[in-house]
């Protein structure tokens, strides 16, 4: 950075928008604040501010600056190519959470749904994994999370870790999966007792655990089929 050229940083903090977003949030923000994090500086003419600024004119603000080209962008002064590509990023980021619907999340009505969204994923894995799928009211995915990796012990898995992330979430209910690297999923007697502690521990704390898959090669065992949950 040239000796000339003002940062964030170099501002009185009512002016800093970098920290005002870390202690009153983003949405404090203005829109050319928020680009001026972007940005990050200005040049020897204007501050990062005045530049966001006439970044925004220039486009008549957010409207159509989501769907300008790096050319466009770069032909205002003092924007590069790599400012402009931070600002096109950051522009496609907001539109993919903008797409992002509830309705797009995987439901798990049967055994079958948990079994189908995690087998190709875990039926080649060369050692065992135990992974969570927290599921909201409707029973559809909201997180999934692998919790341990290694041989199944009741002392190793423990509920902790299990339930923490649920609360984390606030998610309604569970479904704990692991994998057999041996391919036949037929549950041990560890397998068990993981389960059953499971079951207990959500059953006081009022979060259920909805199954327990084992994944197999191109097959599984439910452990709430078997009568373990």
């Amino acid at each position: 950075m040239k000796s000339s050229e003002l940062m964030i940083r170099d501002y009185p903090r009512e002016e800093r928008p970098r920290e005002r977003l870390v202690t009153d949030g983003a949405d404090s923000l203005s829109n050319h604040e928020l680009l001026a994090i972007l940005l990050r500086t200005g040049s020897k003419e204007e501050s990062v501010i005045q530049l966001s600024n006439r970044l925004l004119h220039r486009f008549e603000g957010l409207r159509l600056l989501k769907d300008a080209s790096v050319e466009e962008i770069t032909s205002i002064k003092g924007i590069g190519t790599a400012k402009a590509v931070q600002i096109m990023a950051a522009v496609e980021l907001g539109r993919r959470i903008g797409k992002l619907q509830y309705e797009d999340r995987y439901v798990i009505r049967s055994p079958e749904d948990g079994a189908k969204y995690v087998m190709e994923d875990m039926r080649f894995l060369t050692q065992e994994h135990f992974v969570c799928l927290y599921l909201n009211t409707k029973n559809q995915v909201i997180h999934r999370q692998t919790i341990f990796i290694g041989s199944l012990n009741a002392s190793i898995v423990h509920p902790r870790e299990v339930y923490k992330e649920a609360f984390r979430r606030s998610a309604a209910s569970i479904i704990c999966i692991h994998n057999h690297p041996s391919g036949d999923p037929a549950p041990s007697r560890e397998d068990i007792e993981v389960t059953k502690r499971l079951v207990e521990c959500g059953r006081i704390i009022g979060i259920e655990l909805l199954d327990h898959l084992i994944i197999g090669e191109h097959k599984f065992v439910s452990l709430k089929e078997k009568g373990y949950v």
